[in-house]
């Protein structure tokens, strides 16, 4: 018997870490990004997030650039304006489409951290929540209801970036070094360094992905 897995587009998809996750829940995922992503793991289309088309998915999923909002931009005035703001504009694209929906981005982004208005849904994700090495703290927004989970004590030290030293938590971000330390507390290892630095843990999205199908399966 063929099983059919619902599918998940993934906007602005980068080399996969996100997409993994959705895989490992149950999606058959294809990602799309404008720039070439020689090691996505999946069915992959080089094209603009903003303009491809939504037609024949499940549910759609989406991680804007985020180099606007992150602290690595707001230490210099001005740098941020280089960067696009991508967020608003894909959340009115997603709420269009009527599929439920997930947008991911880092803290200091307009995503929700927590449950707002109008039935849009937010929680805050960190690595110690799934046993991970890292903290990489991250904002998912839906339009479905997503469970916070409890958030551990951060009783360990982070790293600055690039500077890891035994004893803290590496930073996976810039120049992430040692890569295996990188790639093992990320439960990533198909990435180079830099692919790395921008991605989310797939541990992340394989909670959010369950929660994802768990409302499909009610709704339909």
């Amino acid at each position: 018997m063929v099983i059919h897995m619902p599918r998940l587009l993934d906007l602005f998809c980068g080399a996969g870490g996100a997409a993994m996750g959705y895989h490992r829940a149950g999606f058959d995922v294809v990602g799309v990004d404008i720039n070439p992503q020689p090691n996505y793991p999946f069915e992959f289309h080089q094209a603009d997030a903003m303009t491809y088309p939504l037609d024949g998915f499940d549910a759609v999923c989406a991680s804007p650039p985020c180099q606007r909002y992150s602290g690595m931009s707001a230490c210099r005035p001005g740098l941020s304006d280089d960067y696009p703001d991508l967020v608003e504009a894909t959340r009115a694209r997603l709420q269009a489409s009527g599929l439920p929906w997930i947008i991911e981005n880092v803290p200091g982004s307009p995503v929700l951290k927590h449950s707002g208005l109008f039935d849009l849904h937010g929680i805050e994700l960190c690595g110690h929540m799934f046993g991970l090495e890292l903290y990489r703290h991250r904002h998912f927004e839906s339009s479905v209801h997503l469970w916070q989970p409890d958030h551990p004590r951060h009783l360990v030290p982070g790293a600055k970036a690039g500077h890891w030293r035994p004893g803290e938590i590496i930073s996976v971000s810039g120049n992430c070094s040692p890569i295996a330390l990188a790639r093992s507390a990320m439960g990533i290892d198909w990435m180079n360094r830099s692919e790395l630095s921008e991605a989310i843990p797939p541990a992340y999205t394989e909670y959010i992905g369950a929660q994802l199908l768990e409302h499909m399966a009610v709704a339909a």
